[in-house]
């Protein structure tokens, strides 16, 4: 049979070599690009290891060094037992990473802000992280770096040289009041604000605010997740006494994180004009809060400069908080005085926070007040430089994980993971037995005693699916 080799056949071969010429191009460019990424790759990390070498503190985005404890523990992410507190040191070391249009906050001989309260809300069952976190053992009691502290000790250890014990707050739900004490021993039993229920940030923050004004009324609060990362600790701490020194001019202060990718699973804070305080020579307006954006409207924020993550941070005088709430939400202000006016009295704060609280709106902060007192120029942002990362998910939570290159990140014993031709993703072997991968890139398997977490890193987002599922499934005590 005689093939054709006209005119047509022909056009059909040019057709094909063009093809075939643009097949050999991007394969050509692809191998370009995967060499400047390598390139870049080993530049990072030569400037990782001239800044380890040669920091004066911890440098932002970096995973942070857990400070040295006489009783590290095994590597496990549950941290049950008390770790001694830690010493910190009094001295200054301006954070290396500082960008130049940022000026550093000098602190003198000491760290400590008289006056400065600091807040922590431990709440939230962390559920895009089951079934590692759970209701009663939540993300912020785990240990998820293996550095032998849980992110809530870290945080605690991360602002306690701005202040004290004596002025250290944790708001709480009942169920974690004990571990709590245990996993904090400095924690004085006054200071754990114990919540009856859930009501999201406004409630928490509130109910510290109006009873540390009570007894303090000139105290000025900071609120800080327990269960965020940071790394840059030098950058943070002149950050937060920025803020602080903002808030005494009657501001709701906030902290903008430099975002490192057009991320859609945060909110971000647009800037606005700066300031002009002296002691606070980066703060700026907030113009705007906006709320998680899509993948294309992310990237645009990025390319104006303007924005800024929202980190949840927050800085202010405690009477001023109160004042914010009385004007933007009266319904959540009536209720939180009238449990402040008994709160020293045990017996009737019992009663009158069974009455009281369930009523409360349950709304977090940035809606109640922070977004609209920006629209009459009453919040204010201090762009830091410190890395952030809020861990909320097993894909964030395996960029904080050291790893081989192009291996699997383990959470746990790694004798227990064995993997042949495996890249990227994460493993958690918790129930004592083997694991065992072959060929299957950026998995998340979390092997618990009780059950088992099969996904992908690109969908580890949708994880609290999973817990829905299987709370409509009856499944309710494995949650």
């Amino acid at each position: 049979m005689a093939f054709p080799n006209g005119p047509a056949a022909q056009a059909t071969d040019l057709v094909l070599q063009q093809i075939l010429a643009v097949v050999q191009q991007n394969s050509l460019d692809l191998a370009c690009v995967r060499h400047e990424c390598e390139q870049l790759r080993q530049a990072n990390a030569l400037l990782d290891i001239k800044l380890q070498n040669n920091r004066s503190g911890t440098p932002g985005y970096t995973t942070p060094q857990a400070p040295s404890s006489p009783q590290l523990r095994a590597k496990s992410p549950f941290l049950s037992n008390a770790i001694p507190p830690i010493v910190q040191s009094q001295s200054y070391h301006p954070s290396p990473l500082g960008e130049s249009v940022l000026a550093s906050h000098p602190f003198g001989q000491t760290r400590d802000i008289p006056g400065f309260y600091v807040v922590i809300p431990a709440g939230g069952a962390g559920t895009r992280l089951w079934p590692l976190s759970r209701e009663d053992h939540p993300k912020f009691l785990l240990d998820l770096t293996l550095k032998g502290r849980s992110l809530i000790q870290a945080t605690w250890d991360r602002l306690l040289p701005l202040t004290s014990a004596a002025r250290t707050t944790i708001v709480a739900g009942p169920a974690h009041v004990a571990d709590i004490h245990k996993q904090l021993p400095d924690l004085l039993s006054e200071n754990l604000f114990c919540e009856p229920g859930p009501k999201d940030s406004m409630a928490a923050i509130g109910l510290a605010a109006v009873v540390l004004a009570k007894r303090d009324p000139d105290a000025i609060i900071g609120s800080f997740a327990a269960d965020h990362m940071i790394s840059g600790d030098e950058a943070f701490l002149s950050a937060i006494a920025e803020a602080v020194e903002v808030a005494r001019n009657d501001y709701l202060v906030t902290i903008g994180i430099a975002p490192s990718h057009p991320s859609t699973g945060f909110g971000y804070v647009r800037l606005g004009d700066k300031l002009h305080i002296k002691e606070a020579p980066n703060a700026r307006l907030v113009s705007s809060f906006k709320e998680k954006p899509d993948a294309r409207t992310a990237a645009a924020y990025l390319a104006t400069g303007a924005y800024r993550w929202n980190a949840g941070m927050f800085v202010t005088k405690a009477t001023f908080l109160i004042e914010l709430l009385k004007e933007y939400n009266i319904g959540l202000y009536t209720g939180l005085m009238k449990i402040a006016e008994v709160w020293d009295d045990e017996a009737k704060r019992k009663l009158v926070l069974e009455d009281a609280w369930p009523s409360l709106e349950k709304i977090p902060i940035d809606n109640a007040i922070a977004e609209p007192a920006a629209l009459n120029g009453r919040v204010a942002v201090i762009p830091a430089t410190f890395g952030w990362d809020d861990v909320g998910d097993f894909s964030s939570l395996a960029d904080l994980l050291p790893a081989e290159r192009n291996q699997p990140r383990i959470l746990g014993d790694g004798n227990l993971v064995l993997t042949e031709q495996v890249a990227g993703g994460i493993i958690v072997p918790q129930s004592g037995r083997l694991i065992t991968c072959l060929g299957v890139d950026d998995l998340v398997i979390v092997d618990m005693p009780d059950t088992l977490l099969v996904t992908t890193r690109a969908r580890s987002q949708e994880v609290k699916r999973l817990v829905k599922k299987a709370r409509d499934a009856g499944w309710g005590t494995l949650l």
